[in-house]
């Protein structure tokens, strides 16, 4: 009687499992499918250090325009990994901004590291929903060491596609301002510099008020972000900005950098705003 009862209640266990995998195989595929079969490609951005969630709003302004708007979304990263969402995507915007912001914005080696751990969970909680794979980034200063460390720590090009990088401002060294003394954060940087997808562009810009700094980050800080990317990305190209706007705190803002962004991010779209092919 007792073997009958344990071969009773292991059939069953089987069948609810069956069940219920049956279920969780076939949402998976669903969502699978949605993803591959997606248009959308959103920008994403990140800001760098003590900046919210509305650090790139003058930034995104001047980039959308009547011809071409772009949905905007925002989501915070609070410390115990829960996401506050606020606007919307668009019903068919095929490249929707996406602005992705943490509660703790610190500054500081071991608080990136955290920061690109919750980034991870924001871009998988943000390709559950929205079953995006191809997507292009923008990081503001500590923005792009963020996204650096998510690339070569976190991000699975069985995942996602992330065709292009452009960081503005980003000190991969630090405050140094020689490349002969590296710092902790860029020895790791070029330690895994092997992780970072192979098929990416990335585009590095430095700003600068007298060829030295931005008032905050040194140039060759800037450049430093050569030695993780160059030879283990498709193409990594340094561009630097100059003038009364090439400030850190205002290079998102800057003409030039919007013009960079205008020809080498956004889709291009034709007289009724519709993307173009």
């Amino acid at each position: 009687m007792r073997n009958k009862v344990i071969i009773i209640l292991s059939l069953l266990l089987m069948a609810i499992i069956g069940f219920f995998g049956h279920d969780w195989v076939t949402h998976t595929n669903n969502n699978q499918a949605k993803i591959q079969n997606s248009r959308m490609a959103p920008i994403i951005f990140i800001p760098g250090s003590s900046a919210t969630i509305n650090r790139f709003d003058n930034l995104l302004s001047k980039l959308n325009n009547p011809k071409s708007t772009h949905s905007i979304l925002k989501v915070q990263v609070n410390t115990d990994g829960k996401l506050v969402y606020s606007g919307h995507i668009r019903a068919n915007d095929e490249q929707p901004f996406i602005v992705i912001g943490f509660q703790n914005n610190r500054d500081g080696y071991d608080n990136i590291k955290k920061q690109y751990r919750w980034l991870n969970t924001a871009m998988t909680d943000l390709q559950e929903r929205y079953h995006f794979r191809n997507f292009q980034a923008i990081g503001h200063s500590n923005g792009g060491l963020i996204w650096t460390g998510f690339l070569e720590n976190y991000y699975s090009s069985d995942n996602f596609n992330m065709t292009t990088l452009m960081t503005l401002g980003t000190p991969y060294n630090f405050s140094e301002v020689t490349l002969a003394r590296r710092t902790v954060m860029l020895t790791d940087y070029i330690n895994k510099s092997k992780n970072l997808p192979k098929g990416l562009s990335v585009y590095s810009i430095a700003g600068t008020e007298d060829y030295t700094d931005d008032g905050i980050v040194p140039v060759q800080s800037v450049i430093a972000g050569k030695y993780i990317f160059q030879k283990h990305v498709k193409a990594y190209t340094q561009i630097t900005v100059s003038g009364s706007d090439a400030q850190h705190s205002s290079l998102p803002e800057n003409s030039e950098v919007v013009s960079l962004i205008q020809e080498y991010l956004l889709t291009k779209t034709d007289n009724t705003g519709r993307p173009t092919p």
